[in-house]
């Protein structure tokens, strides 16, 4: 037994003591016919427990869960002290009609002029056609609904026979496509479209729940055991605002990944480079989005899966507040991590389908005591003041611990252009037990995802499940009750150390990745892959908007040297999801004109 470690209280820790350490993960990499001998292997009950438990020692994880005596008390979700309202916002009404809220959010936006856009001399060499140009479109006849609904058809039905096969979605029905898309054209023809969201295009991930389609989790067995009667709480919110669902998007299997790795239906390409990952588990939507078939998608977030799919396909994607979406009608809707969030090509489409889908549950009401949901108000002649006040918080030794300085230094140039061009001002944050962080959350996401499946799993499932999955449950089946219990006292110190943070600052600023798109392995396609190590790059910056609840945007900001997608990431104060979309939208102004096309791209709202 190691001698037993005592932890100071969270309040007395001196931070000048603190050092920052390069996370190094003890795993190996594994794919193919080697990635399903080990999952025998320790699958086998007493030799596998041994080799997961040398893993975990490795690791530091026995030593940080079982020989430590922690102080504080568990925190069993996100507990939030009250937060100063946020300046020049709409409050809008979580309980009124998102079609309301919608148009809420469409007159805080700017100033824009969508007919500017279809002369031919004024357009840039690429843009993503906005929510605000769908609409245009449709309201001057230019095309409808119906015209676009068999473009995206042909489209999807096209990249089952690409060289590489590009499966964006799990579920699509053409039929039910078209009758949703004539019912949102006849209304444009009666001049009566329910908002601005009525006739654009959204795909919805395989764990969220949109009938008729089956939710599969991305797996080959969920829809046996579980039906679905009805849309999901948010899937209902964006149909009630015209939105044309076109079906399922591809997903990591039951979100348990970073790549976006899947042998059951087809691992999805990254749009700008086909040999490479999209990220997951949000891996469909990302890519749907980025290449220009959807203007939106909706994804889930417990563990990076909107965020880190969104940076590596050049996209932007927004983790609400845990609580501030119901997750009513979602795989993943018990736990403790998890939020269903918007990813689309600009800001302002997130903000419109934010506004559609936000409203916390009954029970989330009660416990977790939400602001009221504020949208910023981008028009306003105050946005620049506001924007200029802003505390930007970078731990530096953090920020810049990356695969490739590419990323840190293009992350570092957003900075400086934020600087010079709003007067945001950049502060020096030290964000202390980053390790214990990243342990408390893979116990609590594990132990949460164990508790969902573990039933099917032993009534026979389980043999179904892919390699990589069955790697991540025999991992969560050697947490105990003591380590869940030890994970949530790390969550409150945790948490007590951003709130000191965000005293100080007002938003937490990083990289959103660690690297840019990994290269998929050709061994990986058949049988999956376990790659820790890659795992690890690509969340080092996630983890504190999970296990604390705190909101989150990712926003393209440049490109490696091999042309990749770079995202930062901004990490705000419980509920100043005004706040970060308001700067997010100010970064993305600054970095519009590098902004590429990807390799794969369809522009489907061209009607020559």
């Amino acid at each position: 037994m190691g001698k037993k470690r005592v932890m100071v209280p969270a309040k007395e820790l001196d931070l000048s003591t603190v050092k920052y350490e390069k996370e190094t993960i003890q795993a190996p990499h594994l794919t193919g016919s080697i990635l399903k001998l080990f999952v025998r292997i320790i699958e086998i009950p007493i030799i596998g427990s041994l080799i997961i438990s040398f893993m975990k020692k490795e690791n530091n994880m026995v030593e940080m869960l079982q020989n430590t005596e922690i102080p504080e008390k568990p925190m069993f979700k996100p507990e939030f002290p009250p937060q100063e309202a946020e300046p020049s916002v709409v409050i809008v009404d979580e309980e009124g009609k998102p079609t309301d809220r919608v148009e809420s959010a469409l007159k805080c936006l700017p100033h824009y002029d969508p007919a500017s856009c279809w002369s031919g001399d004024t357009l840039p060499s690429f843009r993503y056609w906005k929510i605000r140009d769908f609409a245009y479109a449709y309201r001057s006849k230019l095309v409808t609904p119906s015209k676009i609904a068999e473009q995206i058809i042909t489209l999807v039905e096209g990249c089952k026979y690409h060289k590489a096969p590009t499966p964006l979605l799990i579920s699509f029905a053409a039929e039910d496509i078209r009758k949703q898309a004539a019912a949102s054209t006849q209304r444009f023809k009666e001049g009566n479209p329910l908002s601005i969201l009525d006739g654009i295009f959204m795909a919805i991930k395989d764990d969220i729940d949109c009938y008729p389609h089956p939710t599969k989790g991305a797996s080959t067995w969920m829809h046996e055991v579980r039906s679905v009667e009805k849309d999901a709480v948010s899937v209902s919110k964006l149909r009630s605002c015209g939105v044309i669902l076109i079906g399922k998007a591809n997903m990591h299997e039951f979100g348990m990944g970073t790549t976006g790795n899947n042998p059951n239906y087809g691992t999805t390409r990254n749009p700008y480079a086909h040999e490479r990952y999209t990220g997951g588990s949000s891996s469909g939507p990302a890519a749907i989005v980025a290449s220009g078939l959807c203007s939106a998608a909706l994804g889930t977030d417990g563990g990076g899966s909107i965020r880190i799919p969104s940076s590596l396909c050049g996209v932007v994607g927004l983790k609400t507040t845990y609580g501030r979406t119901n997750m009513g009608g979602s795989l993943c809707g018990s736990g403790t991590v998890e939020i269903a969030g918007p990813i689309a090509s600009t800001v302002e489409d997130v903000m419109l389908v934010y506004a559609a889908i936000l409203g916390s549950s009954p029970e989330d009401r009660i416990s977790l005591k939400p602001s009221p949901p504020c949208l910023p108000i981008l028009s306003s002649l105050e946005n620049v003041n506001i924007l200029g006040s802003l505390q930007l918080g970078k731990y530096t030794e953090w920020f810049n611990d990356v695969h490739s300085t590419d990323i840190s230094d293009v992350c570092e140039d957003v900075l400086n252009l934020l600087s010079k061009s709003h007067g945001c001002k950049t502060i020096e944050i030290v964000i202390p037990e980053l390790h214990e962080m990243r342990i408390a959350h893979l116990v609590s996401i594990g132990s949460e995802s164990l508790r969902s499946l573990n039933p099917d799993i032993e009534d026979g499932k389980g043999v179904k499940l892919n390699c990589d999955t069955r790697t991540c449950m025999a991992l969560f089946r050697t947490f105990t009750a003591s380590d869940y219990i030890a994970a949530q006292c790390l969550r409150r110190r945790v948490m007590h150390h951003h709130m000191e943070i965000f005293k100080k600052v007002d938003v937490i600023v990083t990289p959103t990745t660690g690297m840019t798109a990994p290269k998929i392995p050709p061994s990986a396609l058949e049988n999956g892959e376990s790659n820790m190590p890659v795992s690890g790059y690509l969340m080092r910056f996630i983890l504190a908007a999970n296990l604390l609840g705190l909101p989150a945007i990712t926003v393209p900001v440049g490109y490696d040297k091999q042309g990749l997608p770079i995202g930062i990431q901004l990490i705000g104060r419980p509920w100043g999801e005004a706040t970060i979309l308001r700067l997010a939208s100010a970064i993305e102004e600054l970095c519009a004109e590098s902004r590429r096309k990807p390799a794969s791209f369809h522009d489907i709202l061209k009607t020559k």
